[in-house]
């Protein structure tokens, strides 16, 4: 029981009884999910239930929009292959708090993010500026940049920064939320794992702190089914480590 409560505390209080199991037998404790999940009954421990994201995106109808390279298959081989993004609020005593993310799909890696009070185009285009020093895309990684129809994210200021950058824009083409279905994704986990379980929220700068600490978690601890229930960086970290092994065998 003690090893229940403890994994479910160290990751934010956010896991159910699955993934306190997997995160379990990833340590070598043997339970049966079955005890896994009698004793968090008793114990009064839930995971984080996701609610119905809301649509934040105000598209720009007089802007040109990239062609759509995605067509809704968020899948990539290998990272800065694809990157997504879209942004969220968060109401605080305050007003709202706006928070962009970009995310790598290969592994589901948050790579930039920035809190802004305003929806211009500084706070989205900040995001950006930090997972291209995070990540370093190089010309041959042929990057695509997927978002919405967000006016943010088809602002000349943005467009251009991605053609600096050399990565090819793709905006979604149906204008609705299946358009950039896995962005939306990582905003529900989100507002459901840390916003809406510790609300209500004074000032900005809290949301900012804690989203800095659910970031770090989210990309070295939390477990993610698509990914084979590990967590991103560890996916990311595999993926190198064979591309090293492969070289080795063939020098």
């Amino acid at each position: 029981m003690p090893h229940i409560e403890r994994v479910w505390q160290i990751n934010l209080r956010v896991y159910g009884a699955d993934k306190v199991w997997r995160q379990m037998n990833r340590e070598g404790i043997a339970v049966a999910r079955c005890t896994v999940e009698r004793l968090m009954r008793r114990l009064g421990l839930r995971g984080a239930i996701r609610g119905k994201v809301v649509k934040t995106t105000v598209a720009d109808s007089k802007a040109p929009c990239p062609l759509d390279r995605v067509n809704r298959q968020f899948k990539a081989d290998r990272p800065n292959q694809l990157w997504v993004s879209d942004f969220t609020y968060v109401s605080t005593w305050q007003g709202f708090v706006y928070v962009a993310f970009v995310i790598d799909v290969f592994a589901r890696r948050i790579v930039g993010w920035r809190g802004s009070s305003s929806m211009q185009t500084d706070f989205v285009l900040d995001a950006l500026e930090q997972a291209l020093y995070a990540r370093q895309p190089k010309a041959d990684d042929a990057l695509i940049h997927h978002s919405d129809r967000g006016s943010q994210y088809v602002s000349i200021r943005y467009s251009e920064r991605l053609a600096e950058a050399g990565i090819e824009p793709s905006v979604g083409s149906r204008g609705d939320s299946y358009d950039n279905a896995l962005a939306e994704t990582i905003n529900g986990l989100y507002k459901a794992e840390m916003i809406h379980r510790r609300a209500p929220w004074k000032t900005r700068e809290a949301v900012e702190l804690a989203t800095l600490e659910w970031v770090s978690w989210f990309n070295h601890h939390r477990l993610l089914e698509p990914i084979g229930y590990i967590p991103p960086a560890e996916a990311e970290a595999n993926y190198y480590r064979q591309l090293a092994e492969q070289a080795c065998m063939m020098a």
